[in-house]
């Protein structure tokens, strides 16, 4: 584990770099959308469509979709209970919310299981995260954000989650895996080619999200519920319910890694569209995966003994 994050941090490293020394025909912000949408909508749904036709839906499915559900549940509830002894705005409590309650399952815990665990965990983590946590986040989530935010308008959950390109290639997966369509061997190497990609551009996306200049000592005492709730109280609570349900143990250190995600990047989206505390949200973001890079080496020592 150790290792491949180390590994993943120097490709972590090459964004945050790259942010900074990018040729100046066009703005950082313009760089790390391009290879954004790169990701989003080509790269990462071909390997959702090639992952998701060829892997067995069967109870299990059900399982990780629970636990991931779960999770997200357990962010909110704890942070809900924490944000009424702090005192914060509106547009922070919202962040914190967010913040604490959806880990970045799809770019970084991708790449971690796939380099410790093997490809084999893509469907655990694709799972994971477009059966449960994306749809939340896109639903609940955005009301949150709405209802805490200064920005008013309207959410419509159903035409949000019709936007995401991954989910549309769940839905295709699905379709064909249940239909028993079988992948022809030059679809999979068409699919598998561009998979190839996802892995290093989101580490990349990832150090280019990160914003060193949002690192505030006065953002500290507001994070900790964050840092506490998504890599402590979170996986804590899905490893529990992982053996109360009787997932199987491969599974089970999976989810918990998934589960122990830093903050997902995705929702600086969200937090700037309904006009959040969005350097907050970055803080979260720096610090959650910061330390991730000592408390995820923890957890998987912790489930492989």
């Amino acid at each position: 584990m150790l290792t491949a994050l180390i590994q993943m941090s120097f490709l972590i490293a090459c964004g945050s770099i790259w942010k900074s020394y990018a040729p100046s025909h066009l703005s950082p912000l313009a760089h790390r959308r391009a290879l954004t949408d790169l990701v989003f909508y080509i790269l990462l749904p071909a390997m959702v469509l090639d992952v998701i036709w060829r892997t067995p839906l069967n109870q299990s499915s059900f399982f990780i979709s629970l636990l991931a559900a779960s999770g997200v549940l357990t962010g909110l509830v704890v942070t809900w209970l924490v944000l009424k002894r702090l005192n914060c705005t509106p547009r922070q409590k919202g962040v914190l919310l967010l913040a604490s309650s959806f880990p970045n399952a799809t770019y970084l815990g991708l790449p971690v299981l796939d380099q410790v665990m093997g490809p084999a965990t893509r469907a655990t983590v694709l799972q994971y995260d477009l059966f449960a946590c994306t749809p939340i986040l896109l639903s609940f989530g955005m009301l949150i954000a709405r209802y805490f935010g200064d920005n008013k308008s309207e959410v419509h959950p159903v035409k949000e989650l019709l936007k995401v390109a991954p989910l549309w290639a769940v839905a295709l997966g699905v379709v064909l895996n249940v239909s028993g369509v079988e992948q022809a061997a030059i679809i999979h190497t068409a699919l598998s080619t561009l998979t190839g990609g996802v892995v290093p551009l989101m580490l990349i996306v990832l150090g280019m999200s990160i914003r060193w200049q949002s690192l505030h000592i006065r953002f500290m005492p507001l994070l900790l519920p964050v840092i506490t709730s998504s890599l402590l109280l979170v996986p804590l609570v899905v490893l529990g319910l992982s053996h109360l349900i009787g997932l199987q143990a491969d599974l089970i250190n999976q989810v918990v890694i998934v589960a122990a995600m830093p903050t997902m990047v995705f929702g600086v989206v969200i937090c700037e569209r309904y006009q959040l505390d969005t350097e907050l949200y970055a803080a979260a973001i720096t610090v959650t995966t910061l330390l991730s890079l000592m408390t995820l080496p923890i957890w998987f020592y912790f489930l492989s003994n």
